[in-house]
């Protein structure tokens, strides 16, 4: 074996080691995109809440100019026209679920569509009883006065005997 036969022998015998971590390394698995956005419907007000006519006791809304004015109002809305189904002492520490909703509004303050944007995790029915609420306690005001879009969000903290407060009203 001539000189040059041993250089490379030893060459690769060192080398060895360090050139089988340069191989490639295996390839991560392609991010997995993520699912496209299902379009739920909005929440529409149950049949007997849609035919129900207004509370008589809820006066007609004072018309709003700023964002602030029109949550206070929505949500003392929300207390006069569901008077059994809410409360006003303060929060538990202990809720039964907590619902959250954007409430989109036309320019004379009724409802033009609910979106959810907090689903209750216990007692699926709150859902159906805050956007039910929110149908009874519309208009809101008128809102021309305000940018567009015409929105509020309001989030409706359930306690145990599945009554309400607005957490506009904290």
């Amino acid at each position: 074996m001539s000189v040059i036969d041993h250089f490379k022998r030893a060459v690769r015998w060192l080398m060895g080691p360090v050139l089988a971590g340069c191989t490639a390394a295996p390839r991560a698995p392609a991010p997995v995109p993520p699912p496209a956005p299902v379009a739920v419907p909005a929440p529409q007000p149950s049949p007997a809440v849609a035919a129900a006519p207004k509370p008589s006791g809820l006066p007609a809304p004072r018309p709003v100019r700023t964002q602030d004015e029109l949550r206070r109002q929505a949500a003392e809305r929300l207390v006069m026209a569901n008077p059994d189904g809410t409360y006003m002492t303060p929060a538990p520490t202990h809720l039964l679920t907590l619902v959250v909703l954007e409430v989109e509004l036309k320019a004379d303050g009724s409802v033009r569509r609910v979106n959810v944007l907090r689903k209750p995790r216990f007692a699926p029915e709150t859902l159906q009883m805050a956007v039910d609420a929110i149908y009874r306690a519309a208009p809101f005001g008128d809102v021309r006065q305000l940018p567009e879009p015409w929105k509020f969000t309001e989030t409706f903290l359930f306690e145990e005997d599945r009554r309400f407060k607005p957490l506009s009203l904290n």
